[in-house]
């Protein structure tokens, strides 16, 4: 039977323990900023914290998904286990544990994966990947889940506490503020790019109009200093195809005109 002071020293030991974990998770926090902070693009952003967590935890996977509309599909944006994937639809009845997450809002943990009964479908790839738990936090936007963060552990690794569920709860809302941003930022960049398109096409045709002006100007001038009754005279033998050729031949002279 262990002595007070032994007690003390056990506990002294496993608040140290905890101290360093909570550390430990404060400078992921930190990486994440820190590497986020150099993109707006919203893949990017995700796949950074689908890899710090797989590393942080040491998962046998850890994932994003997005909520596709419809709900009955999801989009597996970012991938620790492999990066390449980053537009994959997946169909939510292969995922029971992702839709009780997106639909309830509330994070879904699942101790022993191989054990659940709605993972039946899957026990044997579970147990092949040698799964041990798999937990699902929600990602939300004014309370709606708009995505989840999922994570599974490997049966010989250390599972997760529920500080480090929570911890994954204050990565999946600092994801969320964080994918406002990146929305709102590449949603400027359409409409600043569209205004520039419409100020483009503006101008364009502000040139192709002085062009045309300056161009009837050029032709009335000439026509003012030629022999305008012999011109007169050939017009009625001028056929319909020469005319339009003309035609053809002026829209030419003003877009070489509109370049500059």
């Amino acid at each position: 039977m262990l002595t007070a002071p032994d007690d003390a020293a056990t506990m002294l030991a496993s608040r140290i323990l905890e101290l360093e974990k909570e550390r430990e998770r404060l400078i992921t926090v930190i990486d994440i900023l820190q590497e986020i902070s150099g993109t707006l693009h919203f893949v990017d952003i995700l796949q950074t914290i689908a890899r710090r967590l797989g590393e942080t935890f040491g998962l046998d996977r850890s994932s994003i998904f997005l909520a596709d509309r419809g709900g009955r599909t999801v989009r597996l944006v970012a991938s620790y286990e492999d990066p390449s994937i980053r537009n994959l639809v997946v169909d939510l009845a292969r995922y029971p544990e992702i839709q009780r997450a997106m639909e309830s809002g509330e994070t879904v943990f699942i101790a022993d994966a191989t054990a659940d009964l709605s993972l039946q479908h899957v026990k044997g790839a579970l147990a092949r990947r040698k799964v041990k738990s798999i937990t699902v936090v929600p990602i939300k936007y004014r309370g709606a889940a708009i995505g989840c963060i999922f994570l599974r552990t490997f049966k010989d690794g250390d599972a997760l506490s529920e500080a480090d569920i929570r911890f994954t709860q204050t990565v999946a809302d600092l994801t969320a503020k964080t994918l406002r941003n990146a929305h709102r930022y590449e949603t400027l960049i359409r409409r600043t790019k569209g205004i520039a398109s419409d100020a483009e096409g503006t101008h364009r045709a502000d040139i192709q109009r002085a062009a045309l002006v300056a161009y009837l100007q050029r032709l009335l001038d000439g026509f003012a200093q030629a022999d305008r009754a012999a011109l007169e005279q050939l017009l009625p033998n001028t056929s319909a195809a020469e005319l339009q050729r003309l035609v053809g031949v002026t829209m030419a002279v003003l877009a070489e005109e509109a370049k500059g």
